[in-house]
């Protein structure tokens, strides 16, 4: 394998991941105005924080490849601007909760896949430090969508 192409692969992927992390916040705080489940509330307030740990590590894993060019994330905005459709057009407020659920799923999904992937590649190229920070981070993500998942399930058995 060639390691200098690999290296540059985790270099893009990075700087996905900073600027998807830039997107994430805004939706992530538009989301939490909407809500009004109080364990939903709870969950993204806890979103954000942790959402400060993954830019730390991210910002962190940069350095240690040496930086990386600044790049759009065309993937999580587009997931945003759904994601802003489905709060508006909700007819209820329940149901604008459970779009705002879906929707965080979503996201986290990206974010899986993206830690995951990211952690294998690091650790094949000898980035120690990003492939373990790439592990906590999907670690975190893994947590946050079993959280959401049963507070929907919360919230379709109140209804």
């Amino acid at each position: 394998m060639n390691q200098q192409a690999l290296k540059d692969l985790i270099k893009t992927a990075l700087s996905a991941l900073q600027s998807g992390g830039e997107v994430g916040a805004k939706a992530t705080a538009d989301a939490l105005k909407a809500a009004t489940n109080p364990d939903l509330r709870a969950a993204l307030n806890q979103d954000i924080e942790v959402a400060k740990d993954w830019t730390k590590r991210i910002e962190a894993a940069i350095a240690e490849v040496g930086g990386v060019p600044s790049q759009d994330n065309k993937i999580v905005e587009a997931h945003y601007e759904v994601s802003k459709e489905t709060q508006k057009e909700a007819e209820t407020e329940t149901v604008r909760d459970l779009g705002i659920i879906s929707s965080a799923q979503l996201s986290l999904l990206y974010w899986v896949a993206s830690f995951g992937t990211l952690r294998e590649y690091a650790e094949a190229a000898g980035y120690t430090q990003t492939a373990q920070a790439m592990q906590q981070s999907l670690h975190e993500a893994k947590q946050a969508d079993e959280q959401y998942t049963a507070i929907a399930k919360s919230i379709l058995a109140t209804k």
